[in-house]
């Protein structure tokens, strides 16, 4: 699943700079006539490289079966060099007709106009909160393609141990803070919690408070707000009390997985990404929905088809990346080779997946997209990300009051929305 950004930016449109070779299975930046009276659609992506180019050219080959007048050309380049090469492309106009957005630059695109609109849309395949965060201004403008997102792990040993109710559903933030006061044993080494201290931690439980992070109209940011206070607080209270400290090694890599891999964390708040690799854990662990406080709101991470504006094959176009999001052998093939998430709302079709192991309540992770929130988005968006985890940190470690670190951060993000 590593085609997702997480606990780090998204690259975002900065400029032109020169466009890169296209890769050898053809070029989608490149215009090619059609042949054969076939209407050629090509499309350019990143989340099939390193390993899963032969499962889209399957996806592909089932396409072009059940629509025998169109053929797809297919692009696939590296995530690092993708959204220079795509952002050259749009500019020069030899953009494809479809092509591929994580959410970050899927806000950006649609902004700027390079995108159509979709029409007729059959919402019933797709999981509602994945299809609505590729809608703007009340249009369709792409389609969810897959997803990931964030639970809460817990160690079944310690919570047996400590003779605590392991989470539900149900539980909210006193719940969970409840909870890890228990299952702390700082003589031991074990911590209660471990929840990082940043932006992307930030804005989920901003919105678990009832907080907004902008303004309506996006031009200043509201997150320094009650609720704001009161979800900054939930987080900087963890340090040293129930989670370790800046100082101890937190917010340093692979510190959080190291400690719940050696038994020493009772609650984690992380990504599915990392089942396979606590698969072989030595104790029991499982998953549930994230604690809420006002309301539930879990982080999802989602890519996206689209169609290009400037595209003379979008009605082809938006026949291809339909079927790349919703069809029975894109969910198949996802399955089969482990190719992150499809964004279908059947739960029949995901049996393999919630069947497939350790953890076992892996419905929680399709539960998850019932409350979802999307990271807020602007133009300078890893400056933003900066900001606000620099004053969260600074309030961590006692260098602030959270009143004051929400204060600085939002002069910060307003000084770059201007």
């Amino acid at each position: 699943m590593r085609s997702f950004v997480r606990r780090g930016a998204a690259p975002l449109i900065a400029g032109l700079v020169l466009a890169l070779a296209a890769c050898s299975q053809g070029s989608a930046t490149k215009s090619e006539e059609p042949t054969g009276g076939k209407t050629t659609v090509r499309y350019m992506n990143f989340s099939a490289n390193g390993g899963h180019e032969k499962d889209l050219a399957a996806i592909k080959a089932a396409f072009e079966s059940a629509n025998p007048d169109i053929t797809v050309q297919l692009e696939t380049v590296p995530y690092d060099d993708y959204f220079t090469k795509l952002q050259t492309a749009v500019a020069g106009g030899t953009a494809g007709d479809a092509f591929e957005l994580n959410y970050e630059n899927f806000v950006t695109y649609t902004a700027n106009g390079s995108l159509a609109e979709l029409k007729n849309v059959d919402p019933a395949p797709y999981k509602q909160s994945l299809l609505d965060a590729f809608r703007a201004d009340g249009k369709q403008y792409g389609l969810p393609e897959s997803f990931s997102n964030v639970v809460l792990f817990y160690n079944k040993d310690l919570f047996k141990a400590a003779g605590v109710a392991p989470p539900t559903a149900d539980w909210t933030w006193a719940d969970e803070q409840a909870a890890a006061k228990k299952l702390t044993n700082k003589g031991k080494g074990v911590w209660g919690d471990y929840q990082p201290i940043s932006f992307f931690e930030f804005y989920k439980t901003l919105a678990q408070a009832g907080g907004e992070f902008f303004a309506a109209d996006k031009k200043t940011s509201t997150f320094n707000s009650d609720a704001g206070r009161k979800a900054a607080q939930f987080l900087v209270d963890k340090a040293g009390k129930t989670m370790p400290t800046e100082a101890q090694g937190a917010g340093t890599p692979d510190f959080d997985s190291k400690l719940f891999k050696d038994g020493k964390l009772a609650m984690w708040h992380t990504g599915i990404w990392l089942f396979a690799a606590n698969a072989d854990a030595k104790f029991d662990w499982d998953i549930v929905v994230e604690p809420g406080d006002a309301k539930k709101a879990s982080a999802m991470f989602t890519n996206g088809a689209v169609v290009s504006a400037a595209s003379k094959n979008q009605e082809a176009a938006q026949k291809w990346v339909t079927f790349l999001t919703s069809s029975d052998e894109m969910v198949k093939t996802r399955l089969d080779t482990s190719w992150e998430l499809p964004p279908v709302a059947d739960n029949s079709k995901v049996t393999p997946y919630l069947s497939a192991g350790k953890p076992a309540n892996r419905q929680a992770v399709f539960d998850s997209l019932d409350a979802t929130v999307l990271p807020p988005v602007i133009e300078r968006q890893q400056e933003m990300q900066d900001a606000v985890t620099k004053e969260l940190t600074a309030a961590a470690a006692g260098r602030k009051t959270v009143a004051a670190a929400l204060a600085d951060a939002q002069k910060a993000v307003d000084a770059l929305l201007s």
